[in-house]
């Protein structure tokens, strides 16, 4: 059939007319395909702002204080059990300071350090045998790491007292009755920790939570098989013995 140019014109026009009338009814039609453009480069700004953001820094999770139940009964070892370790990993009795002194083959220097406070000492020698100076050691590292876990703020342990000669022992008896003369102390085995004082650090912890957290490490140092503990009422203090 032959189109002559009125009748190309007339179907033009209806076409023209027909994509009017179907652009009213549908505005969004012509908008369509860069609706999808805009879609997609949305999408790719969206992933390029993920993986240039900064990644989200983990919270340590902190661990929760538990101390122990019963600190007579966790810390039970008594003088009896105490001096069999001391006799075997001990040194033979120093008669005094000068005596002391001279045994430095067989004992290490013990001096406040990062882990732990030592007391003015009036009835006792800063001397532990190396086997006890380890153990005193490993007890302040503990503990420090163990505040940092708990986010306590770091207090150092106080070490009252340490190697006593027989003459302390002598002086000790006189005004203290519960002294013992065969006391663990004489064989630089020993060492006593005090629970109701610390030496503050960064801030002072006014409550029991350093007693706790110290129990805790305790605990676990003599679970270990590494020393006997005794929880001393009236002394305030953790007197232990290294095994």
């Amino acid at each position: 059939m032959k189109i002559t140019k009125n009748k190309f014109l007339l179907g033009f026009a209806v076409v023209v007319v027909l994509l009017a009338i179907i652009r009213a009814v549908f505005p969004g039609v012509d908008n369509s395909q860069q609706t999808i453009e805009n879609s997609q480069e949305t999408v790719v700004d969206s992933q390029e702002l993920t993986a240039n953001s900064p990644k989200p820094i983990p919270t340590e999770k902190k661990h929760r204080i538990r101390g122990v139940r019963d600190c007579k009964q966790s810390f039970p070892d008594s003088q009896a059990v105490q001096i069999v370790a001391a006799e075997k990993w001990g040194v033979r009795p120093v008669k005094n300071r000068e005596d002391a002194e001279a045994r430095k083959k067989e004992l290490v220097y013990v001096g406040s350090n990062p882990y732990y406070h030592v007391d003015p000492l009036y009835s006792s020698i800063p001397y532990l045998v190396p086997r006890a100076a380890v153990l005193l050691q490993d007890i302040g590292q503990a503990f420090y790491d163990s505040l940092y876990m708990k986010g306590v703020p770091f207090n150092q342990l106080i070490v009252t007292s340490v190697l006593r000669s027989e003459s302390d022992v002598v002086k000790l008896r006189r005004r203290n009755g519960n002294a013992t003369e065969r006391s663990c102390h004489l064989f630089g085995t020993t060492f006593d920790i005090c629970y109701n004082r610390y030496h503050s650090v960064t801030q002072p912890v006014r409550d029991d939570t350093l007693k706790w957290v110290l129990c805790e490490v305790l605990r676990d140092m003599r679970e270990q098989g590494r020393c006997y503990i005794k929880y001393e009422v009236k002394q305030g203090c953790f007197h232990m013995t290294v095994r």
